[in-house]
């Protein structure tokens, strides 16, 4: 170990670390569409479909809205109801970064001319997107970024080196902007993703995958495999996000209906003074009118519910 800054120190043959890493990757890494393409809006569409969503689920739905809206002047075009309703359709998570993906194409054609900026902080400038976000547009698409540092990548750093693992609060960003090569954050963030997503995952696979960092890893050298906690995603089945996703789908169907008949629609235990009735079913528009997605209109005899424009 050589001495680097803080109580960090890169491995002493630190090139050959990295160069082992590159080439395990390159002989044979997952083919996933958003690594075969350097187009920073399709890059953004696949980061925010990604977020706390399968990858097997987000890829079909990667080559559906990007057939559907090839370009960000034909999202920033669109009814936004219509993105919404296609995300909700594809079970992509939050239908806020529907509303927010599409708000961020409109600012990269009235703000940027119809030009992606290139850095991680000109990106945070668009809309619902967070510095993780920027900073892999900006890796992917214009080799400019800094280290990515997701679940993947702190467990990889977690298990291979002692001083992450032995801190009271580990800095994985300077740890991980250490080791990667500069001027490189294409490959490198690609790379050291998809190590922490093959070999290095909760279960690791070091000899089954060929894990070319095991001659430095403190975890293989040791035997311990723990890491960080990882939040548990909540589960989506009957979670208040699932009735949204189906009133966000069933308004984008009929345009506007009736509370009483929209509830009984997304719940067949529905009664209007039951426990999941008419207030359960107003909190749930009240948190779609928060993201400005859906909105009541109280001026009839009738309750009506409507998505927003």
């Amino acid at each position: 170990m050589t001495e680097g800054d803080g109580e960090f120190a890169l491995p002493s043959d630190v090139d050959a670390v990295r160069d082992a890493l590159v080439a395990w990757y390159e002989d044979g890494h997952r083919d996933f569409p958003w690594r075969r393409t350097d187009d920073p809006y399709a890059i953004l569409v696949s980061e925010v479909m990604s977020q706390q969503t399968q990858l097997s689920r987000v890829e079909d739905a990667y080559h559906a809205f990007l057939e559907r809206w090839p370009t960000t002047t034909d999202l920033a075009a669109a009814d936004r109801a219509d993105v919404v309703g296609f995300w909700s359709a594809n079970s992509l998570g939050y239908n806020n970064r529907a509303k927010y993906l599409h708000e961020a194409a409109q600012q990269v054609e009235s703000e940027y001319e119809g030009e992606f900026p290139e850095t991680p902080d000109e990106l945070s400038e668009l809309m619902g997107v967070g510095p993780y976000t920027a900073n892999a547009v900006a890796s992917f698409a214009f080799d400019n970024g800094d280290a990515v540092v997701d679940t993947n990548v702190k467990r990889v750093l977690y298990r291979a080196f002692a001083e992450i693992r032995n801190a009271d609060d580990p800095d994985y960003e300077t740890v991980a902007n250490a080791l990667m090569p500069a001027g490189e954050s294409r490959i490198w963030n690609n790379t050291i993703m998809e190590l922490g997503g093959v070999a290095c995952g909760k279960k690791p696979r070091c000899d089954e995958a060929s894990c070319p960092w095991r001659e430095w890893c403190h975890a293989y050298q040791t035997g311990d495999f723990t890491a960080p906690d990882v939040p548990t995603q909540p589960s989506f089945e009957g979670s208040r996000r699932q009735f949204r996703g189906r009133i966000v789908r069933l308004l984008g169907e009929h345009d506007e209906m009736e509370l009483d008949t929209l509830g009984h629609r997304i719940r067949v235990d529905y009664t209007p003074d039951g426990e999941h009735g008419r207030e359960w079913l107003r909190e749930l528009l009240s948190d779609l009118a928060e993201d400005e997605l859906a909105e009541v209109d109280e001026a009839g005899d009738v309750p009506i519910a409507r998505l927003q424009k």
